[in-house]
């Protein structure tokens, strides 16, 4: 999933993939990590990392809302071959760019 030849050096993920291992391991392959931070036991999140969790999580939710509209389009990639897949891919991406523009521009028409 890490890829140096992917233009982004930022790695996003929730607290489940934190851990002194792999913050390591990003730093060393050169990846800046935007993985959010976990809640102390017994304690309440301090201020600071519960913004910056939040602030994080605006960036997510704009990527994660484009999977989970293809997972409810039901698309399952069963297809010979990577250009069929990335076909398949393709068409479910165009559609969902679609509904999106024709969501937004109702959003913004003048009431």
């Amino acid at each position: 999933m890490l890829d140096k030849e992917n233009t982004a050096s930022e790695v996003w993920a929730d607290t489940a993939y934190r851990s002194a291992k792999n913050e390591e391991m990003l730093a060393k392959r050169g990846f800046v990590s935007r993985l959010h931070r976990k809640k102390p036991k017994g304690r309440p999140l301090p201020e600071r990392i519960r913004i910056a969790n939040a602030r994080k999580s605006k960036v997510r939710s704009a990527v994660e809302h484009v999977f989970a509209h293809q997972g409810l389009m039901g698309l399952i990639i069963r297809r010979i071959g990577l250009a069929r897949a990335r076909v398949k891919i393709g068409l479910a991406n165009l559609a969902y760019n679609m509904r999106r523009f024709v969501w937004l521009q109702g959003r913004s028409a003048p009431g």
